[in-house]
């Protein structure tokens, strides 16, 4: 295998370790924490750069192994339908492996440019679903708080209702006490000698 298919596997294998580094069941801390510095480090935003344009090349590698495995499939066809005489053994395997590196080096470069989409957009949605679970516990806060100011107003509220109550139960025993005791002095002011002769003369 050449130099770049090597480093085109090497990046194959690093995508897929970093898939799984992605979709591992880490706790909340610790992945908000890692796609905090993936997100806004510099040395990141270098190495993504670089992997662009890495990319770049990987995708004309694969169109260039696309067209080799369609030349040499063609190239056994011919061979198998027996056009060109007797094939031996030694061109029958001579085209197979020919066959064999260009299937090899189209997958190799497909795999490694479809996992880069896999792992960009798999990236952005859990940095979108870390921000949605950041701004709920925010709401939850607000709520919390909010919910706790109106229990306090309302239980400020059943305080001076409890406390008119009692003024106003104060106010009621205190009328029915001054009510009592006026019907009392009256009832004593009537039976009393001197109002009943002053009554008398009146009559």
């Amino acid at each position: 295998m050449t130099v770049y298919y090597t480093l085109t596997f090497f990046l194959l294998f690093a995508e897929m370790v970093t898939f799984c580094l992605l979709v591992a069941p880490l706790p909340y801390t610790i992945r908000k924490k890692l796609f905090r510095f993936l997100s806004n480090s510099p040395i990141i935003a270098k190495v993504a750069y670089g992997l662009k344009i890495s990319f770049i090349f990987i995708g004309i590698l694969f169109v260039d192994a696309l067209q080799r495995m369609y030349r040499v499939t063609a190239e056994a066809d011919i061979a198998k339908s027996g056009h060109h005489g007797v094939q031996d053994v030694r061109s029958d395997t001579n085209l197979s492996a020919r066959k064999f590196y260009a299937q090899r080096n189209t997958y190799l470069t497909g795999f490694t440019l479809f996992l880069s989409l896999v792992l960009t957009r798999t990236f952005y949605i859990i940095l979108d679903l870390i921000h949605t679970q950041e701004e709920y516990a925010k709401l939850k806060k607000s709520a919390a708080s909010s919910d706790a100011k109106d229990v306090e107003a309302l239980k400020t509220r059943v305080k001076e209702l409890e406390a008119e109550e009692r003024d106003f139960k104060t106010l009621k025993q205190q009328a029915s006490q001054n009510a009592k005791e006026y019907d009392r002095l009256a009832t004593q002011l009537n039976e009393a000698p001197g109002a009943n002769k002053s009554n008398k003369r009146r009559d």
